[in-house]
This record gives structure tokens, sequence and C-alpha cells, in this order.
């Protein structure tokens, strides 16, 4: 008992000890140091440090209360308190846009409206990318109704290729996408990447709406070209019109794109007033950025990843070859649960090569048997896998995807990665043609004026080398002639059916080449007609 008696007590002392006031002066924070160096200023209103009161301003400290401030809110919208169940739910949420009003709109509601398989597989197929674009609209307070214009222009397909030559997603010309800086090279098209090609149209419909004010006359001059839209206005201001989208004269594509884009946003709103079933898309991310630092087969990459190759395409469909070139493409894409398996897997990855293709910059103009023999392929390979088409020889300073040795361990420079292109030219073809010899004409004569062989003049005409000719007797010729002038011949009906058929031939060979060319064309439109499913 006393030693229970002993232990309360100390610590009755214990605790009057913590409670006694601690009468040391405390330093002034605005206290300067007097004529004494050894000496404080001390404030004798200061409270004690216990002071709960003292420390923030009460009692007897008699610093003054300062007014509160009030600051303006920067948004005068009420934040909801739950968080949206889905994507669908976040993108409705985010739709800022003036609803256009238009008979157009209903046209289109019923179009979508009986084609439910359609809709189905467009905003199943837009569940890998969907997301990542109303992320990147919140990001830069926009509209987030603008998702869902890829629905109109390629229906969410990243391979979709209009008439007019625009690719990917977003529908981008090639000279638009230049300048956007989208590359576009033998190796990969940007236009059709995910990330590139959702900032560069961004940035263009965030340029374009700067320009007219209007997300309505934006989306008019993404599709029609922006001096178009301008010129409309224009016609319109000096002829005392209206000025808004639906007051201005355009093509029948423009005229329904908004509209379009309308219809999908109310079926959005409202899918069961439509009898649509849009497919759930959870309001997470579905894919991960991971970066690579060494060539790598497509193949290995999707493997690494454990996902089929197909799909791995899907997340990145700017790739044209079957390797990935690290200098141009120092990421990828994965689906978010894949991209530590593929990082795990990578790490293991200590035996093999990563990369089985290379790049093989062409020295001089050749033809693809010289350039497959130079490299150690067979021919149809070399021509498969650089889609090289007959009757084309390749231009010097191409870039040829060729096998990879074992032994090499250069990656391909950032310079070709970046830049590498492939030129084609036509072969040069033959046409059998008579022509009159004149007095005096021989085998070598005809062969100098041609720019021909003289054995091979002698051959055609079963005479010697050193043969002579009687005036005006018909000599067999073959001459060389551009693809083009030979395509021209055929048209007139002057080739035999064997050489109608080759000039044809070289003629699809020509247009494949010009559309496997990255050269920018004038155009500045993004739309056109797509092959859409």
């Amino acid at each position: 008992m006393k030693q229970i008696s002993a232990v309360c007590l100390a610590g009755l002392v214990f605790l009057s000890g913590c409670a006694t006031q601690n009468t040391a002066p405390k330093v002034a924070q605005d206290a300067k140091p007097t004529a004494d160096s050894d000496a404080l200023a001390t404030t004798p209103e200061s409270a004690p440090e216990s002071s709960l009161f003292g420390r923030f301003g009460f009692g007897n400290n008699t610093l003054p209360l300062q007014p509160v401030t009030l600051v303006p809110s920067s948004s005068r919208q009420v934040a909801p308190l739950f968080a949206p169940s889905d994507l669908w739910d976040r993108m409705r949420r985010g739709f800022a846009m003036p609803n256009l009003q238009h008979d157009l709109v209903q046209d289109r509601e019923q179009w979508y409206a009986s084609r439910p398989d359609y809709i189905l597989r467009m905003t199943e197929r837009s569940s890998k990318y969907l997301f990542y674009i109303v992320e990147e609209l919140e990001r830069r307070g926009m509209p987030t109704e603008l998702a869902l214009l890829p629905y109109i222009e390629s229906a969410f397909n990243p391979q979709a290729v209009s008439s007019a030559k625009a690719a990917g997603m977003w529908q981008f010309m090639p000279a638009t996408g230049n300048y956007f800086d989208l590359k576009q090279n033998v190796f990969r098209d940007d236009r059709r990447d995910v990330l590139a090609s959702t900032r560069a149209a961004l940035d263009y419909l965030q340029k374009l709406h700067g320009m007219f004010g209007d997300w309505h006359l934006a989306l008019a001059a993404y599709n029609w070209g922006e001096g178009n839209v301008g010129r409309a206005i224009a016609r319109n201001q000096k002829a005392g019109l209206g000025l808004s989208y639906a007051e201005l004269n355009m093509p029948a594509e423009t005229r329904m794109y908004v509209p379009k884009l309308q219809a999908v946003k109310n079926i959005v709103a409202q899918p069961s007033a439509f009898n649509a079933d849009l497919p759930l898309i959870e309001n997470h991310p579905y894919f991960q950025t991971v970066e690579i630092t060494r060539d790598m087969d497509v193949a290995l990459a999707a493997r690494l990843a454990g996902v089929r190759e197909e799909d791995f395409r899907a997340l990145n469909p700017s790739l044209h070859k079957p390797v990935i070139l690290a200098a141009g493409t120092p990421q990828i894409l994965l689906p978010w649960d894949n991209a530590k398996v593929f990082e795990r897997n990578l790490q293991a990855h200590t035996q093999g090569q990563y990369a089985s293709w290379t790049v093989w910059t062409v020295p001089s103009t050749m033809s693809p048997a010289d350039a497959a023999q130079r490299v150690g392929m067979n021919e149809a390979e070399l021509r498969s896998i650089n889609h090289i088409p007959p009757r084309m020889l390749i231009k010097a300073g191409s870039a040829l995807m060729v096998p990879r040795s074992t032994t090499m361990r250069e990656d391909v420079t950032g310079r070709v990665a970046d830049s590498g292109q492939m030129a084609l030219t036509p072969e040069m073809v033959t046409r059998r043609t008579t022509v009159r010899a004149g007095k005096r004409d021989s085998v070598a004569s005809l062969a100098q004026r041609h720019h021909l062989s003289a054995a091979n003049v002698a051959e055609w005409n079963g005479v010697k080398p050193g043969a002579a000719f009687k005036p005006g007797q018909q000599v067999v010729l073959y001459l060389p002639m551009q693809v083009k002038s030979t395509v021209a011949s055929a048209h007139r009906g002057r080739n035999a059916p064997a050489t109608r058929q080759r000039a044809q031939a070289a003629n699809r060979t020509q247009a494949t080449a010009k559309r496997g060319s990255a050269a920018p064309v004038k155009v500045a439109r993004a739309g056109g007609k797509t092959e859409r499913r």
C-alpha cells in the first residue's frame, strides 16, 4: 500500500511540473539586437510557450488580428460528391459545347440508332483509347464531346485511310501531319500513333477554336480546311448573311459533319432514348507507356508482354515494319496489367538478340534483285518486307529493311529512324517497233542513232553486226521507253496485248509507289470518305 502511494505521489509531482508555466521570456520575431551583442530585445507581452492562447495570438498577446481575404474560386461549378461510375458518365459531365439544333441532327440520330451493331463495334473499338483522350481534354480544359470525334472521322480505327489519303483515328492529311510534327517515313506513320495523333488533333482543334471563336466553326475547319471556312465567312459577311455554322455555304460532307457529332453526343448522353446499348468502359487507364532502349522485334515485344501481336499492334498502330526502332520509337503502349509483365520478362531475356532486322541504305540505284543479292536475301522476301512493287528500281539513299546478323550490336541511328525513306523509279521497258532504213544505213549506224547495242540490232533482224540495210528496208528495233510513255501508248491502242498488259501493270505499280511516299500534298483538311468498317 505504501508502494502504491509513493507511485501516485511521484505521478502528481510530474504532472504538476508539466502544468507549471515557463516564465522564460520569448524572443519577439521582429526584435533587433541591442548595443550589447549578448542581449536580445524581448517583448513583455509575449505569451508563455505552454499557453495555447498565447501561441495563436489570443489572450494577453497584443498582435493585431488580420482580416480574412476573400479569394474568388477558379470555377463556379459545384464539385460532384461521387466519382463517375464509368467513362461515359465522366464524359457526360464534361460536355460543354452548345447543342446544334438542325434537321440533319435528327437524320443522323435515326441513322445511328438503326444500326446498333455498328455502334457496338465502334464503341468496343474505342475502349482502348477513350480514357486517354478524355483525360487529355480535361487537362486542356476542352469540351469532352470532342473525344467522340474519332467516331465520325474513322470509327476509332487507327489504321483507317480515306480516299484523300488522310490516315489514323483523327484522319490527318500528310501535309497537316507534317505541320504538327507527325513523322511519316518508311518505318512508321505517327498519324496513326495513339499519343502523337491525339496531341496533334487537340493542338489543331485548339488552334482552330482560337481562330474562329466557335467550336462548330472549328470543327468545320478541321474537316474542310481553315482557309475554306474563312472564305465562306467572308462571303457571308459581304452579303450581309449570318456567320454561324448552319448559315455558311459548304460542301455536303462538311454540312453533315457537326450534325454527325451532335447525333453521337445525343446518343451517348441518353442511350436509353435511342435504344442504344453502350458497352461498359471503366473509368481507369487501359494502357501504360513503357520505355525501350534497344531495337526490338514486334513479335518479341508482344511475347514478352504476354499479349497477342494483333493486340499489340492495335495499341502501337504507327509501326510499318516487324521491328521497333528504339531511336525513333523510344516508348510503346501496353495494356495496363501487361506493362509490368513486359518489364519483368525483358529483364529475364538475357539470351538471344532483341531484333532480327536492321536498316541498309542503298548506295546506288539498283534493281531489287541486285539489292537482295547484296544483302543475302531472297528477292521475293526483300520485295515483301519493303513493299517494292514489280518493275521498279530502288533509288540511291533508300532505307531498306534487311536481316540483322547475330553478331551485330549497333542499333539503327536516330537520323535514319526518323527520316528514312524509300524512293522508287520505274524500270525501262521496251516496245517492238520498225523503222525504215535510209541511204547508207547499217546495223552500226541504226544502233548508234537509237542508243542500242549493234549485236542486239543484228540479232533482232537476223543479220550480222557488220551488215548494211537497203534504203527503205523495214528494220525491227526494241526501243526502251519510260512507263508513262508506255501507258500513253497503251491507251492509244498502239501496243501489242502483252505490252499493253505490261504497261497497265507498270501503271498500277507506279501509283502504288506514289501512295507509299510520304511527300506532302497541298491540302490542309483532315476529313474525307473513309472505309469505316
